[in-house]
């Protein structure tokens, strides 16, 4: 087992930011031919998915996540807390922290177009995330 730590800065909500490369590199860092990445963002306002990572479809999934939990919604976490990210708990949990990547030959078993990105969802952005990535196998 190998395990890194990734920290990848957001400029502001709605970012998606493209981690693929520095998977590959922790897989090639972990010396792990056969098995899987499993990747974990530590924190409540950040998700991770993969997608083509084409400006047509990330506009989509945006509209998509704003449709699903909109900005103008009474969040029961905002009225408490008075940070007004309510929406940005909602999108995260939605989409989800963690995602897990089959490896072979060293590689990433991704589909032609897919990559790996993490999702700002925070609408107090321009932070630090951490992303944990373990790599097991042999």
């Amino acid at each position: 087992m190998f395990r890194t730590i990734i920290r990848v800065t957001s400029k502001c909500e709605g970012d998606i930011i493209n981690i693929t490369p520095e998977i590959k590199k922790a897989v090639r860092d972990s010396n792990v031919q056969e098995g899987i990445v499993h990747l974990f963002v530590q924190h409540s306002t950040a998700a991770l998915t993969t997608i083509e990572f084409e400006p047509g479809v990330l506009t989509d999934l945006k509209r998509a996540l704003s449709v699903l939990a909109p900005d103008d919604a009474d969040y029961a976490h905002h009225i408490r807390w008075n940070d007004g990210n309510g929406r940005s708990h909602v999108k995260a949990a939605l989409v989800g922290p963690s995602i897990t990547v089959p490896l072979a030959n060293g590689d990433l078993l991704c589909g032609t177009w897919q990559q790996i990105v993490l999702l700002e969802l925070d609408v107090n952005a321009g932070r630090e995330r951490t992303i944990i990535c373990t790599v097991i196998g042999n």
